[in-house]
């Protein structure tokens, strides 16, 4: 997915943080967490939720395909108990083209003002610009990792609330228009930074007038690649640290350290900078893969982003564990 982007080796951020940067909060001890009794999250489930996305085509924003899934993930989230709710906006792309871009909020117990949100993109990436092929560098994706994963886990923890109620009020966002960013075959990239997250820009906007609230947010962007692994990113450890630092402890107590492994990654120009913006301390969930032709994987970016390069073992990883930091919730 991601736009003007810096991967820092582990090395380099422990150095910063010496030299007075963010360091709190980084101990990899932890008192062991109580765990709550929680259903378990079917990585079956979210794989179809996935190949359902894909059936669409390529998603880009203001098409015809984006339309029609966009109509599915709402009605699926109506189906599973949630209140939906649709924003509409009209957005500028990287080359002055305008779109008519759509944000899907799914609400789980709406009255309760105190609220925990779960976003991701589930736009495609309008251009294969990172594929090794230049020939399809101006080529749609199909987006199965980037972004049908979040999506995906999102749908499948709104099944397990409706059959195992909670009483934590809970916002899931699924953000249109975060990929429109400027292609690398642009010859003018002067600004780049600004023309990703369009749809969560447009959010944050209409959230901050209406004065919303949530005591957290988690952004799951690219949640489902073969060899994924997720280092504690930046921008999430300098604005929310005790939500990354929960987060991965609770990985590591349900066996996942192998995907959550206590390392720091990079800086990432996200969504949820957008989210942190209006006073919502939000963390992105996003993969470091030290080896191969992208920090984000081999897929990234290429035609290759395909249900077939899905792997069920990450989206249960990150799906179980979000899961159970919802059912640890206090009632």
């Amino acid at each position: 997915m991601n736009r003007i982007v810096f991967w820092f080796p582990a090395i380099v951020i422990l150095l910063l943080a010496s030299c007075g940067g963010q360091s709190k909060g980084r101990s990899t001890k932890a008192d062991t967490i109580a765990l709550a009794p929680c259903p378990s999250f079917v990585a079956g489930n979210a794989m179809k939720y996935i190949n359902e996305q894909c059936e669409f085509g390529p998603r880009v924003t203001g098409s015809a395909a984006a339309r029609l899934c966009g109509d599915y993930i709402a009605e699926q989230f109506r189906l599973l108990g949630a209140e939906v709710e649709e924003q509409t906006s009209t957005v500028t792309t990287w080359d002055g083209t305008k779109l008519s871009a759509r944000n899907i909020i799914a609400r789980i117990n709406p009255s309760n003002p105190d609220r925990i949100l779960l976003c991701a993109h589930w736009d495609s990436r309008p251009w294969a610009d990172n594929d090794p092929d230049e020939a399809n560098h101006h080529t749609p994706i199909l987006a199965a990792n980037d972004a049908a994963s979040g999506v995906a886990v999102m749908l499948e923890i709104c099944r397990l609330l409706q059959e195992n109620p909670v009483q934590t009020g809970i916002d899931m966002i699924c953000f249109d228009a975060e990929d429109l960013g400027t292609p690398q075959w642009a010859e003018d990239r002067l600004g780049s930074g600004n023309t990703w997250c369009l749809g969560s820009k447009f959010w944050a906007q209409r959230a901050s007038a209406d004065g919303y609230k949530a005591r957290y947010g988690i952004l799951l962007d690219m949640v489902g690649g073969r060899g994924a692994t997720f280092s504690r990113e930046g921008i999430s450890m300098q604005m929310a640290a005790p939500i990354v630092n929960l987060v991965w402890q609770l990985a590591g107590q349900l066996g996942y350290r192998q995907f959550f492994p206590l390392e720091d990654g990079g800086y990432i120009t996200d969504d949820h900078v957008n989210v942190n913006d209006i006073g919502v301390p939000c963390i992105d969930i996003i993969p470091y893969y030290k080896d191969g032709p992208s920090s984000f994987g081999p897929t990234w970016h290429t035609v290759n982003d395909t249900p077939e390069n899905i792997d069920p073992n990450v989206l249960e990883a990150v799906g179980q564990t979000i899961t159970q930091l919802i059912y640890n919730e206090k009632p």
